[in-house]
């Protein structure tokens, strides 16, 4: 006698070799799974056995319970994927006792495993067995492909599982992983272009100094819309301003003829500050190209610190281009900059970056000191620019300027992620170079490529292995070779360039596609802020319809151990990423640092230059260190905080130096122990 069989509401059939799988469904709930098998009769197929699974245990009951669980059932389902010999038997078997099945689209998998999972056009995922399947079983079948391929970040399986939700290819997906570019599934956004409505200036109406003037009307009949607004809010007048507007809408121009113009009227020279030697060196030689016949034009960078012989630099130019800790030694070591009539710092948005923030914000303080001191002439015109900032208003206001903000994107921007590991990456990378290079624009111009990498040697084995032709570009190539690059990119000759992350910023090609090989600048992930200039590269509206942007990221990939994220987090981190205010911050030793550097320029009217920074600086713990570390005497240094603050060193590294002097060490050794003790930190 068979037992009372509860309510049921859906009976599932499935067949599996010589037996069917048997699915029994309650308020969506399984409740009971087990086998059927089938016997063959003079009446036609009857139920034979009904085995009953209960996790391992496996129990035998009666073929009965199986007639009334079908009698009690709403609805008897039978899956797709049973052969139609399995269907018509069980058509047959069922029709015997009344009872009526349909055929339903199911997931092969679930029903393998003794569950009933109905799929529709909508939920179905395509297998590369051109199967359907439900979403859970994918997701089950995409997690065991990531984690085949490596660790991969919540926010990149996130994006990877809504891919496939929505493309309904678990293939497609997991193709992705070998570094497929599915323009479809790649894409990640599109940034509008946007334009606003500004009223050209005219070049013939500047007047500026003739050797100026005449240079601009050679090259342009009207500003640019940012150079227009800067020239109608009173750059050209001497006013002071904060210029924010994207990669290559013309920033720089708007403080080369406000400068150019105040030196040749004799106002003062000009100073043209940026962060990098590698930069530093491509805007000397541009001005010497640009500008050499009008005025005289000097360098000074960071180097000069080491061996400062005086040989090159030349303070009674009339253009001084040099880094940010070239003029900052200067500075600190008391040498003339001569009468400064207009200032230039670009990169501005530097002040919101770890080390390099306090350096800036000092060095402005400390120039504007001396500026106040040694100007004859004439007040000094103050110029910032900065393609990234995320408070502009709130940073005009600490710098005291006029915030000139453009907000301007000629071209729409296509940005794409695709994940690939170090050895794919150079062949996804050919792969768009060649694509991009075979297409011209409607305006004529054939797609070039910038690839953007973490390191010098890395751009040279990326351009090896591109098949088209192609050429690093980096701080440790030669002018002449660096020339001969521009060139022929602007000629066309070549599909891509190869360059580091760290001269993103001097990089002016005109590319209608940026690459980031990597998303590191050096051992350090980069900021939103330089990820957005980099990227800003792509799509030149005389040259192109649109710029395209690809991301290709290595999951679970890091280029230091130092690195807590991945790059697949980083990757997603900096795609939604806003930009981040810039905001300069002060630890112990940067306040220790910036205050002794006020006090050797200043001495004892350090205390307004502390109180004019950016950044808040601990004022009273800096001045103890000081004269615990005998930096200083009263507000005088020492020799020893002399020779720390002119070479730029941090206490800790005063001294290891000092120790390993004493210990008569070798400078090799000193080297090593102080590298030791920067890793270990």
């Amino acid at each position: 006698m068979s037992r009372q069989v509860p309510r049921v509401d859906t009976l599932f059939l499935h067949e599996a070799s010589d037996t069917y799988r048997l699915v029994v469904e309650r308020d969506d709930e399984r409740i009971l799974g087990g086998r059927l098998e089938v016997k063959e009769t003079n009446a036609g197929p009857r139920p034979a056995r009904l085995r009953v699974v209960d996790g391992s245990d496996e129990q035998l009951h009666s073929p009965d319970e199986f007639v009334s669980m079908a009698r009690r059932a709403n609805r008897i389902r039978l899956s797709e994927q049973t052969s139609r010999q399995g269907r018509e038997e069980l058509h047959e078997l069922l029709d015997a006792y009344q009872q009526e099945a349909k055929v339903v689209r199911t997931c092969r998998l679930c029903a393998s495993s003794g569950r009933y999972s109905p799929i529709t056009t909508e939920t179905a995922i395509e297998t590369e067995n051109d199967e359907s399947i439900c979403p859970d079983c994918a997701r089950e079948q995409l997690d065991r492909e990531l984690a085949y391929k490596g660790q991969i970040s919540g926010t990149a399986q996130n994006r990877l599982e809504s891919l496939l939700l929505e493309v309904q290819d678990l293939e497609r997906i997991t193709n992705l992983l070998k570094g497929d570019l599915d323009p479809e599934l790649t894409k990640f956004d599109e940034i509008s272009p946007t334009v606003e409505d500004v009223d050209p200036v005219s070049v013939d109406s500047l007047d500026l100094h003739p050797g100026i003037q005449s240079k601009l009307q050679g090259r342009f009949d009207t500003l640019l819309p940012v150079q227009s607004l800067a020239v109608e809010n009173g750059v050209t007048a001497g006013d002071d301003q904060l210029i924010v507007s994207a990669t290559a809408t013309g920033k720089t121009l708007i403080g080369e003829m406000a400068g150019l113009d105040r030196a040749l009227n004799g106002k003062g020279k000009m100073l043209f500050l940026v962060p990098l030697v590698a930069l530093a060196n491509q805007k000397y030689h541009e001005f010497q190209d640009r500008y050499g016949d009008i005025v005289d034009v000097t360098l000074r960078v960071g180097a000069s610190r080491v061996n400062d012989t005086g040989q090159q630099f030349d303070p009674t130019a009339d253009v001084i281009v040099g880094t940010y800790e070239g003029i900052d030694h200067s500075l600190r070591t008391d040498k003339s900059l001569g009468d400064v009539g207009t200032v230039v710092i670009d990169e501005v948005h530097t002040l919101g970056e770890g080390e390099r923030g306090h350096r800036l914000d000092g060095l402005i303080t400390r120039l504007k000191h001396y500026c106040r001191d040694r100007n004859t002439n004439s007040d000094t015109q103050w110029i910032y620019l900065s393609a990234t900032v995320g408070n502009p208003g709130t940073l005009a206001k600490s710098l005291k300027t006029t915030l000139i903000e453009f907000e301007e994107r000629p071209v729409p921007i296509e940005r794409h992620v695709t994940f690939a590991d170090g050895k794919e990456k150079s062949r996804i990378e050919n792969k768009l170079v060649r694509r991009a290079f075979d297409q011209k624009s409607s305006k004529g111009y054939r797609g070039q490529t910038i690839i953007f990498t973490n390191s010098r040697r890395r751009c040279h084995e990326i351009s090896r292995k591109l098949e088209y032709s192609s050429a690093p570009y980096h701080a440790g190539l030669d002018n002449k070779r660096r020339k001969r690059v521009e060139r022929q990119f602007a000629d066309q000759e070549l599909s891509a360039v190869v360059t580091t992350a760290a001269l993103a910023a001097g990089v002016d090609f005109p590319a209608s596609q940026v690459i980031f090989d990597s998303l590191a600048m050096g051992i350090e992930w980069l900021s939103v802020q330089e990820f957005h200039q980099m990227l800003g590269r792509a799509g030149r509206p005389d040259y192109h319809d649109k710029g395209t942007v690809y991301v290709l990221v290595e999951p679970d990939g890091a280029y230091h151990g130092s690195q807590e994220m991945t790059e697949d987090e980083v990757a997603f981190k900096l795609l939604k990423g806003e930009m981040e205010p810039v905001t300069t911050r002060y630890d112990g030793a940067a306040a220790v640092a910036e205050t002794l550097a006020n006090i050797t320029v200043a001495g004892d009217r350090a205390g307004d230059l502390n109180e004019r920074m950016v950044g808040e600086i601990p004022a009273k713990y800096a001045l103890g260190k000081l004269l615990e570390y005998e930096f200083i005497d009263g507000l005088e240094p020492t020799r020893l905080g002399r020779a720390v603050t002119s070479h730029f060193l941090s206490p800790g590294d005063a001294f290891v130096l000092l120790d390993g002097i004493r210990k008569d060490e070798t400078p090799y050794d000193i080297v090593a122990r102080m590298e030791q003790i920067d890793d270990e930190e």
